[in-house]
């Protein structure tokens, strides 16, 4: 079976009727304060489709991990807050998630109007590895819903999850795929079945272990796989190079030879930088200079010395890889972009990417910090053919792995 679409549930008819959404609000947060507000951005659009044909609007969201009771810090006020500033529609946020609080709001709604549940994750059943407990907690989800309601899951960042929220609660009520799934699920099945070509993916971050199965899977796949960030020096150290304070994962290092052997063999090539900037310090006003990628521990700071950047030849090069590309997918960035000093490396892949799109290229921006990173760096998002709110979730998707969110829309 395919997944029913929200224009189905649209077509239907929605007036009066209280419809459940499953969003992704998992907003990075200073303090009080949203930070970056691309998943809000993200989710308005189907939450609003709803509001404007007359249904009565409950969001579902988690944020952050909060260990299955209500913590202040991890309450989604700030964004409800930034939502209803957005919206021309009414939010408000309810004090629980399927308490006396949200039940009496739930009622109250008129059509068009937006209630906000607290945090589900404030529930211990909400991730509950208990399959009758997690079934409890989406029976009162569903509840609030009334005798005619309807669920949409638009949270592409949470379908990896067995939740109750995402998986239990697709169970109970007529349930329906929102557009942001819909959309994430169209680009990532564009970059896994015959992708035009050549087909570049860019990997940065911190861990080579957290992009172990995706580069497994990824390998005959794409054409070049660029690699930057942290995970780089991993790579350096299994070609045989000193690394000096660099990030190195030592018990990775066989792995990642036999990534580099296996590669050739199945038509892929892996790209590393030729240069590399090295700090004395982390930390923003380190001095650094840069140094040949195969001579890190010849800097001035020695074996003391940490990579924290791609340097300017390699982010040249990955540019020049990039631009020529047909299908290109960035997953984290080349340096610590948060310090402008070693922000180069991933504007230059953000601005390469740009081209490419302006190319006719499909460009995806992993979430997280891909994403946080073309914000921060002065990039907007139309300047991408396509940017993820989907984080691990896509990962997996990538990785090949089923996902419980997914498979239970298509019942």
């Amino acid at each position: 079976m395919v997944a029913h679409a929200l224009t189905e549930l649209l077509s239907e008819g929605v007036r009066g009727r209280h419809v459940l959404v499953r969003s992704d609000l998992n907003v990075p947060l200073d303090g009080s304060t949203v930070t970056d507000d691309g998943r809000v951005r993200a989710s308005l659009p189907v939450i609003q489709k709803l509001a404007d044909a007359g249904a009565r609007v409950l969001v579902a969201a988690h944020l952050g991990r909060p260990k299955g009771a209500p913590e202040p810090k991890y309450s989604l006020k700030p964004a409800a807050d930034r939502l209803a500033g957005l919206a021309p529609f009414k939010v408000t946020l309810a004090a629980d998630t399927a308490g006396p609080s949200a039940s009496e709001l739930a009622a109250g709604l008129q059509d068009g109007e937006v209630l906000v549940l607290e945090n589900v994750r404030f529930d211990p059943r909400e991730t509950s590895k208990d399959d009758a407990e997690r079934s409890a907690f989406a029976d009162e989800l569903a509840a609030l819903t009334g005798d005619n309601g309807a669920y949409v899951d638009d949270a592409f960042g949470a379908v990896h999850r067995k939740h109750a929220s995402v998986y239990d609660i697709a169970t109970k009520l007529p349930s329906y795929q929102g557009d942001l799934v819909k959309a994430e699920v169209d680009v990532l099945q564009r970059l896994t079945t015959k992708p035009e070509r050549p087909f570049v993916v860019v990997l940065g971050g911190s861990k080579v272990s957290d992009k172990l199965a995706v580069i497994e899977n990824l390998i005959g796949k794409a054409d070049y796989l660029l690699v930057g960030g942290g995970m780089v020096f991993t790579f350096l150290a299994a070609q045989g190079h000193k690394v000096g304070a660099s990030l190195l994962e030592a018990d990775q290092l066989d792995t990642v030879r036999g990534y580099l052997a296996r590669a050739k063999e199945a038509g892929s090539e892996f790209v590393l930088p030729t240069d590399i900037v090295v700090a004395e310090k982390f930390a923003a006003d380190a001095a650094h200079e840069t140094v040949a990628a195969d001579a890190i521990e010849a800097s001035s700071f020695g074996a003391a010395g940490l990579g924290l950047d791609i340097g300017p030849a390699s982010g040249a090069d990955f540019a020049g890889y990039i631009t020529k590309a047909k299908t290109v997918f960035w997953n984290g960035p080349m340096g610590v972009f948060e310090f402008d000093a070693f922000a180069a490396g991933t504007r230059a892949v953000a601005a390469a990417l740009t081209e490419a799109t302006a190319n006719g290229a499909l460009t995806v921006v992993g979430g997280g910090d891909s994403a946080a990173a073309v914000r921060t760096l002065g990039f907007e998002d139309g300047q991408f053919g396509h940017i993820s709110t989907g984080g691990g979730a896509s990962l997996e998707y990538l990785e090949g792995k089923e996902l419980p969110g997914l498979t239970v829309l298509d019942r």
